[in-house]
């Protein structure tokens, strides 16, 4: 049996992409599977899959890109494995340094984003050194990843990036798992008009969402996710709108459920910065799997698969007006609402599912597996 380790140092131990989905997927795939993290939490076995904690995560972003790197690497070095597979930027060395010190080993990264682009909309870099930081990052992810063995993009394009670089990729997609979300009718009888799931912030058009609420008809929103900029919270808690929202905060899988079951349609309108329009954001086809009508930015991929689906509406994500008019038409319409509710849900079953993703991913496995001594 194939040994085989991830790594992150900033996810937590139970992340949907690499625990659930992927670890969980290899263990039931026939490997011996560890996660290496960092969270002070302890070690523990849990589906199959073996969980070593390499300690509390250092304080700060340096201390973490520092610290807790070099903790993960120690504990991963450990292990004797013929397959490492690490998830974050910030461990692009210590993957380099695995493949020296177990030349035998596979070493892959696993590229959620594309972190160049991200890297330009980071709110907390000052606006100047943005451009600079990114460039250094591309120039040293150019070098360093063709030291590896394989790259796993979360979407097509961050593949198709890596490929442009002469890097063994395949695009691994985070959609939902097939049966996760219960089908709600979409109907008079829901206690929410809207609901959005996920990091709230200024660059995911959380504004411009709740701007929309008293724009034409009055509408409510149920909202789940965290806030991490204090700053945008008061903004957004101080808007017009705000009083229209019931806001929960962060909640688990089982909640997210029930949320989506009390609302009649879902948004996630992301603004057009780099870093998101060839994103596929997993909030927008667990809204879909969950039978919910989406408004969903304009993005042309976005467009190709909500309208090509005919599972929502494509909206300009800077304009309250135009989610005011979409949410609307769907909230007076049932019948369209339920109808582009099921189309999503079949897309979801029939394509954008995980189950397909988690065969990519063990057949990829053994490929670059394949010949190993």
């Amino acid at each position: 049996m194939k040994n085989i380790v991830h790594i992150t140092s900033v996810h937590k131990r139970n992340d949907i992409r690499i625990f659930l989905k992927e670890c969980v997927t290899l263990a039931q795939g026939g490997y011996n599977v560890t996660l290496v993290v960092a969270d002070g939490l302890g070690d523990e076995n849990k589906s199959g899959v073996r969980i070593l904690d390499a300690g509390m995560p250092a304080k700060g972003r340096l201390g973490r890109m520092l610290g807790t790197t070099r903790a993960v690497y120690r504990c991963a070095k450990k292990i004797d494995a013929d397959l490492y597979h690490f998830h974050d930027p910030e461990l692009i060395p210590v993957g380099v340094k695995l493949k020296r010190v177990r030349p035998s080993a596979r070493v892959v990264f696993d590229s959620h984003e594309n972190y160049a682009d991200d890297i330009e909309d980071k709110p907390y870099i000052r606006p100047v050194l943005r451009p600079i930081i990114a460039g250094m990052y591309r120039m040293y992810e150019r070098m360093a990843v063709k030291r590896l063995d394989a790259v796993v993009a979360a979407t097509p394009s961050i593949r198709a990036h890596f490929e442009r670089l002469g890097v063994t990729a395949l695009d691994v997609n985070n959609f939902p798992f097939q049966q996760e979300f219960t089908t709600p009718a979409v109907g008079s009888d829901k206690k929410y008009d809207v609901a959005y799931i996920g990091a709230i912030s200024e660059v995911r058009g959380v504004s411009q969402l709740v701007e929309a609420l008293p724009t034409g008809n009055s509408k409510t929103l149920i909202m789940a996710g965290s806030i991490a900029d204090p700053n945008f919270e008061s903004r957004l808690k101080s808007s017009e709108g705000w009083a229209q929202v019931k806001f929960v905060g962060q909640v688990d899988r089982a909640a997210i459920k029930d949320l989506l079951s009390s609302a009649r349609v879902a948004a996630v309108t992301f603004l057009p910065a780099a870093n998101h329009i060839e994103s596929q954001p997993n909030k927008m086809f667990e809204y879909m799997s969950a039978g919910l009508p989406v408004i969903a930015s304009n993005f042309p991929l976005w467009k190709e698969i909500i309208e090509g689906n005919n599972c929502g509406i494509c909206v300009d994500p800077l304009s309250p007006q135009e989610i005011s008019r979409a949410v609307d038409s769907l909230v007076s319409d049932p019948t369209l609402a339920s109808s582009m509710g099921e189309n999503g849900r079949q897309a979801v079953l029939t394509k954008y599912n995980w189950d397909s993703e988690g065969r990519k991913l063990i057949t990829f496995y053994a490929h670059i597996l394949e010949g190993q001594k």
